[in-house]
């Protein structure tokens, strides 16, 4: 199985940061939790709290927003042209996606692509609530070996360093710069 990161891998941008921008154009009530994530993002700066607190705080706009599940459905009408061309040329029905981002965001859009492993954030749609870690890092290594014990990553893809625990896991891992698709960086 070949195993994919998916904001800026597979996705030309972080669909976290995009739903939320729109969200934000039609319910601009939402706006109004920005002193709590401005607050949120000075504790995580201040290590004060991690990357699970900060998101689970970013992601309370979701209690703002009408019917998310079905604006999430709109936002991928909308955002599927915006999945990497290489990636449609090379997709497989074994692939998995291991993403920081919460699941209730991404496995609309992997559904679409046939993709039907999808590992990432446990967060309530509804509420923004996280159930569970962050899943970034040697996170998304832990939860891909406790749903796959034994499997083989032929090859795995990613756009940042810090998928580097998931990249060992891999007989080959890439490095995706845009539609461009390098070694993994040595030594990392």
């Amino acid at each position: 199985m070949n195993a994919y990161d998916f904001d800026k891998t597979i996705f030309a941008k972080d669909s976290t940061v995009q739903f939320y921008l729109w969200c934000l154009k039609r319910w601009p009530k939402i706006a109004r939790r920005w002193p709590a994530v401005l607050l949120a993002a000075l504790k995580l700066a201040l290590r004060r709290t991690d990357k699970t607190g900060f998101k689970g705080v970013f992601l309370r706009f979701l209690r703002d927003v009408p019917e998310p599940r079905k604006e999430i459905e709109r936002f991928w009408d909308a955002n599927m042209p915006r999945i990497r061309k290489w990636y449609l040329a090379q997709r497989r029905p074994d692939d998995v996606v291991v993403t920081a981002s919460p699941v209730c965001i991404v496995r609309p859009a992997c559904e679409r692509l046939g993709i039907r492993h999808v590992l990432g954030s446990p967060v309530d749609v509804r509420t923004g609530d996280y159930h569970g870690v962050n899943c970034h890092g040697a996170e998304k290594a832990r939860v891909f070996r406790a749903a796959f014990p034994g499997a083989r990553v032929e090859r795995f893809y990613s756009d940042s360093i810090s998928d580097a625990p998931m990249a060992s896991l891999a007989d080959e891992a890439f490095f995706v710069k845009g539609e461009r698709i390098e070694e993994w960086p040595r030594g990392r």
